[in-house]
């Protein structure tokens, strides 16, 4: 028999042991700027960040087959939504509560392994103050963000990523400071310090085609 105790000890150990693979990983960073939303990060061979619907993207660190899985959940339910109702009613707040639950079951089920990911989903609109950011844990909890949002692996960086895109308006200024900011979280001789940039920009305009492209 499980006690209230033993329970709490378990979901202790998940949540150490998640944090933990995550501390390995490269943090993915979305900022709004006059452009649209821009998304950065570093990168070995699989992709970090991703389409999902019109106006919204996901970016995440922890385990490929992890972020792979919900990748495909937001996907699906977005689609499913956009076919079966609209397109106005594929809003965010509806993709990240359909997402979450599934994420919040497995890690309170000891029977099943947890997903070790924590993302961003964003949804670009008329202005940077009007952008929507969802930052989801690894426990299935998810907090509403605005103007900018870390998803973190290694600890103690959200500060000083956040620090170096404040106040930045375009494209190019987030670009400048994301990349030395990205340098500087790592030693010269940890293998991430050398990783491939990987940048996305969401697009703010009303051109449908090509609203999510890499810069």
């Amino acid at each position: 028999m499980i006690t209230p105790y033993d329970w709490q000890e378990g979901i202790g150990n998940r949540a150490q042991y998640i944090e933990g693979k995550l501390e390995q990983g490269v943090p993915v960073v979305a900022v709004s700027v006059n452009e649209g939303i821009l998304f950065y990060t570093r990168r070995r061979k699989a992709q970090k960040i991703y389409e999902i619907y019109d106006r919204v993207a996901f970016a995440a660190v922890g385990q490929q087959s992890d972020i792979e899985a919900v990748r495909m959940a937001a996907l699906e339910f977005a689609s499913r939504e956009g076919f079966s109702r609209s397109e106005d009613d594929v809003t965010l707040p509806r993709i990240v509560t359909a997402v979450s639950n599934p994420i919040k079951r497995a890690f309170s089920d000891f029977g099943s392994a947890p997903v070790v990911t924590r993302g961003i989903l964003a949804e670009v609109n008329a202005t940077p103050d009007d952008d929507q950011y969802y930052l989801l844990d690894f426990d299935g909890d998810y907090e509403l963000r605005s103007r900018a949002v870390v998803a973190l692996g290694p600890v103690d960086a959200e500060a000083g990523l956040l620090a170096a895109v404040e106040g930045v308006t375009t494209l190019a200024e987030a670009l400048e400071k994301l990349g030395p900011a990205f340098t500087a979280l790592f030693p010269e001789d940890d293998p991430r310090h050398s990783l491939t940039p990987e940048a996305v920009l969401l697009r703010r305009d009303n051109l449908r085609d090509n609203r999510f492209q890499p810069v």
